[in-house]
């Protein structure tokens, strides 16, 4: 069977894009990763600042998307991409580890994961105090106190922003010096309520059923101490899924380079999601790339290209 497009990954944005395409009568498969199934969306545990879902937990949103796309025929494999076969050609080949799928276009929807830091409870505690991302979850903590890790942009800018919801906030870094951009430094070494501790790493978490504090060990310490913490923000970058097309599309930092209308540099691939290189990753977003990327799979179909 020859698909007109098959999109790879089925997180916000792979759904998005498969209820686009079948609304668009397009003949669609998506192929799901059954070992990352819902993405980072299933280890959010509320999500508040999706419109017209509030205060709904990242998995009933994620497994209403599912169901809806569902509902309506999407095709649904639970098989992982392993290669693309004539990626630059008409007609493009995704192969599985039993399947070979034929298909007139790509949509490539990942997505990307947090780098993780590597303390002990990290797994056990994600979305009972451990987080990936303070624009997610950030609201949990109005008047707490909380841990950031990290030294580069992306933690900074979070001890920023946890700084105007947080009661107290600790900007925690491995080095004796921030990477962040000189401006981000001079704005958070301002803020009176978050406090740098350079020099130090977390080794493990302490709690019971939710994050209570951390073990942490400063440089030439013998014995760890505690800190007191409610939560704890990991903020030392995403990772984002993108192996597969490596060689294959333009990328900048192993994101696929591609703007709004989210057209790859390869004709018939396009992209959608937390691969895209683009400023902003949320669920938001991510079902926006899905739809834009349909879009122009339709105006790619149909201006003969892709046949």
């Amino acid at each position: 069977m020859l698909y007109d497009v098959i999109i790879i990954g089925a997180g916000p944005a792979g759904l998005t894009a498969g209820i686009y395409a079948k609304r668009a009568c397009l003949n669609v498969l998506l192929l799901q990763d059954k070992y990352s199934i819902g993405s980072q969306i299933c280890n959010t545990y509320e999500v508040c600042n999706y419109p017209g879902f509030n205060n709904v937990s990242g998995q009933e949103l994620y497994d209403s998307m599912r169901r809806h796309a569902m509902e309506i025929g999407v095709t649904i494999v639970s098989e992982k991409a392993e290669d693309i076969i004539d990626y630059n050609l008409p007609i493009k080949k995704v192969k599985t580890k039993d399947n070979i799928y034929e298909t007139r276009s790509i949509v490539y929807a990942a997505g990307a994961s947090p780098k993780k830091y590597g303390f002990e409870g990290e797994d056990h505690y994600v979305g009972n105090g451990v987080s990936y991302c303070a624009t997610c979850d950030g609201s949990f903590y109005k008047d707490k106190v909380v841990g950031v890790i990290g030294g580069g942009d992306v933690a900074v800018e979070d001890a920023i922003f946890m700084s105007r919801i947080a009661k107290h906030v600790y900007l925690i870094m491995r080095r004796n010096e921030m990477r962040a951009t000189k401006i981000l430094q001079e704005e958070v070494k301002k803020l009176t309520n978050v406090e740098i501790l350079y020099e130090v790493q977390v080794e493990s978490i302490i709690g019971d059923l939710k994050v209570e504090g951390a073990l942490i060990r400063r440089k030439g310490d013998v014995i760890p101490s505690e800190l007191t913490l409610d939560g704890i923000f990991v903020g030392i970058g995403i990772a984002p899924d993108t192996a597969l097309l490596k060689g294959k599309v333009e990328m900048d930092n192993d994101y696929i380079v591609a703007s709004e209308n989210c057209i790859t540099s390869t004709p018939g691939i396009f992209v959608a999601g937390d691969a895209r290189r683009k400023a902003l990753r949320q669920v938001i977003t991510a079902c926006a790339d899905g739809a834009n990327a349909i879009t122009s799979v339709q105006r790619y179909l149909t201006s003969g290209t892709g046949t």
